[in-house]
């Protein structure tokens, strides 16, 4: 296969869109110069072909992952997709054409250029989901609970089935405000992931601010004056992070 072509491929967005890609790149025997969502502007010079998305041709790029290369790669592939990595599909291109090669042992080659590049985009990823496990605040709207999140990642669903588990009693909602995702969860056990451009929710009733208030005087209740350090906690709560918890509002 050549490097590079000169073609800029354009696709849905989608996983299954993605995968479209790839079996094109393998149609054309040669590298395009970029993978662009169509809902990405169309920043290139180069020529631009747009894929449409085969979902049958998907599932069988799908399959061939964990079968030719491993079940590993085929995880890695799939977390990948969810990061925010600059050029995130070429990278993932690359990964699989280099895992088709060689087989299961793609995944410890960790010095290879293209297998580092997943390995950081994976960590980045990892460590925001983590994050927002740790920091993410739940508003209690009287159906349901409710919290929204704006990660650089697209998170949510990786940390869904955390909530699931640990409020299967409850409903509740988390709402990506940096990717329009949403996700809810019903105590009878049904979950559904849905697209908004932004959603509306009800004020926080007397008891909801009361409960605000009492987390609020917990937080600085157990501040130790003479120890406060700015910088470090900071370090281990980045800023970003305030704006959707209570204690900083």
């Amino acid at each position: 296969m050549s490097d590079r072509s000169n073609l800029v491929y354009r696709y849905d967005g989608t996983f299954p869109g993605f995968l479209c890609c790839v079996a094109e790149c393998f149609q054309d025997k040669s590298l395009p110069q970029g993978i662009q969502p169509l809902d990405e502007p169309q920043a290139t010079l180069f020529p631009v072909k747009v894929i449409d998305t085969d979902f049958s041709l998907a599932q069988r790029v799908e399959r061939s992952i964990p079968k030719k290369i491993s079940p590993q790669a085929y995880h890695m592939v799939r977390s990948a997709f969810l990061s925010c990595a600059e050029e995130k599909e070429l990278k993932i291109l690359r990964f699989l054409l280099l895992g088709y090669k060689h087989g299961a042992k793609v995944t410890g080659l960790a010095a290879n250029e293209d297998v580092h590049a997943m390995n950081k985009a994976l960590l980045y990823l990892q460590n925001e989901a983590h994050s927002h496990i740790e920091f993410l605040r739940f508003s209690d709207l009287g159906e349901f609970l409710a919290a929204e999140i704006t990660p650089n990642n697209n998170v949510l669903p990786l940390i869904a089935p955390h909530f699931c588990d640990r409020f299967s009693g409850e409903n509740l909602m988390i709402y990506d405000k940096t990717h329009h995702l949403g996700f809810l969860y019903r105590k009878s056990g049904h979950r559904e992931f849905f697209q908004a451009d932004s959603i509306d929710l009800p004020p926080p009733d007397e008891d909801e601010e009361r409960y605000r208030a009492l987390w609020k005087r917990f937080h600085d209740a157990i501040a130790i004056d003479g120890r406060k350090n700015p910088k470090l906690q900071k370090g281990h709560m980045p800023m970003r992070y305030w704006p959707n918890m209570t204690e900083f509002q």
